[in-house]
């Protein structure tokens, strides 16, 4: 028997919503504007994973938040430049302030120059810092042009001792795609790793955007990974369509994708 689209649907933005990093990374954000963020963070319909803003806000965030819902912040963000001290202080400042989680961006520029033994170093001295802190490795899956650069930094972020290896910025012209996902979730599966997640990240926006992230997930990972310690969404605008599809009102998205 075919299942029902909107049970399906449903059921994807619950998995999104207990996923999802509420982020909010603009340049001009204001205590207020995280203010905001913390309060939507606590839906109606449950808590998001976690919030993830810059790290001057971390302290604000913590103290508005419960327990429950996790603060992350980013570190050499969002240009990933080979810059060790600039990430280290990052990192420095999120965990004094009271942070969960570090997303830190892989310098995938010195990458693409094959500079691997020094991206290699710093992966490994940011893991070593950010301890006992989640990491999230953001590889820029968008700017790394090929399958291979993308599996290339995905092992080398699995390598250092990530817990989640990310997508992308969301700052840059291409952000998460399948293409990548179907990349990163295979190294990951192949690392043999059973702790470690993927997070999707840039221009996920609607429920059927992460439903097609969540197949991914669970065809390659398993559905034991379907939660927030394996699998993970970054976004600001994606709790408006979860919140639509949980109250029966889906969006022009997520409803004709179903």
């Amino acid at each position: 028997m075919k299942a029902d689209p909107k049970t399906e649907l449903k059921a994807a933005a619950r998995t999104a919503l207990a996923c999802l990093d509420l982020t909010s990374l603009n340049d001009a954000d204001t205590a207020a504007d995280i203010e905001a963020l913390c309060r939507r963070a606590q839906t109606a319909h449950g808590p998001v994973a976690a919030v993830c803003v810059w790290p001057r806000f971390v302290a604000q965030a913590r103290a508005a938040l419960p327990a429950a819902i996790k603060v992350a912040a980013v570190a050499d963000f969002p240009d990933g430049a080979l810059d060790l001290p600039r990430a280290l202080a990052d990192v420095a400042e999120i965990a004094q302030a009271g942070g969960d989680e570090v997303d830190v961006v892989l310098p995938w520029r010195a990458l693409l120059a094959d500079q691997t033994t020094e991206v290699a170093e710093f992966l490994s001295e940011v893991r070593f810092a950010s301890r006992p802190l989640t990491l999230k490795v953001i590889i820029e899956s968008g700017e790394l042009g090929s399958a291979d650069r993308i599996a290339q930094a995905t092992r080398l972020a699995l390598a250092a001792g990530a817990d989640f290896v990310k997508t992308s910025t969301g700052k840059t012209k291409t952000g998460a795609t399948p293409e990548a996902a179907a990349v990163m979730l295979k190294e990951i599966k192949a690392s043999g790793l059973s702790s470690a997640g993927f997070k999707a990240s840039g221009g996920v926006r609607s429920v059927a955007d992460a439903a097609g992230y969540i197949a991914q997930a669970e065809a390659i990972l398993g559905a034991a990974a379907l939660n927030p310690q394996r699998l993970r969404f970054g976004a600001s605008g994606l709790l408006t369509d979860i919140e639509a599809v949980l109250s029966g009102a889906a969006s022009a998205a997520s409803t004709s994708a179903y």
